[in-house]
């Protein structure tokens, strides 16, 4: 089960010392968006994610897949190859890591902020950090599955 609260950010407020958090390199393509399969690379590792429909609560079930597997259904994929740079920022003073993801490629210039809770009870009663923006987690046009299926 992921449940997890989405942000928009705006780049003059972004936290200091980004470059101090570890991060991953994420480029994920999307095989179907409905029912939601995605696949996925994060940094040397592939995975083929199967979401089901939602906007703050939904199922993921994510499966290993090999680099070779990942690039054979890479030419498969419909739509924008999303990239990014997820940064991990521990929330202070909670188990929370908020998910920066600063987004390249044909989605320069977007910046979002996820954090994933334990329960919906959890997600709810959260306060986003003041440097977060608007509150876009129930907003489909942020699911990275609707981004994919944009017209530039």
């Amino acid at each position: 089960m992921e449940i997890e609260r989405k942000y928009l950010i705006d780049k003059k407020n972004l936290p200091e010392n980004l470059e101090s958090y570890s991060y991953h390199m994420i480029e994920q393509g999307y095989l179907s968006t409905s029912p939601v399969v995605r696949i996925r690379r994060s940094d040397d590792e592939y995975y083929l994610t199967y979401k089901s429909p939602g906007k703050m609560v939904r199922e993921e079930y994510n499966l290993p897949l090999t680099k070779e597997s990942y690039y054979h259904l890479l030419e498969k994929i419909d739509g924008n190859l999303i990239t990014k740079k997820r940064i991990l920022i521990p929330l202070s003073d909670t188990s929370l890591t908020i998910e920066l993801d600063i987004f390249s490629g044909a989605f320069e210039g977007l910046i979002m902020a996820e954090v994933e809770f334990e329960s919906e009870e959890m997600a709810n009663a959260f306060t986003p950090p003041q440097w977060f923006g608007e509150d876009v987690t129930f907003s489909k046009k942020y699911h990275n599955s609707t981004m994919s299926q944009m017209k530039f």
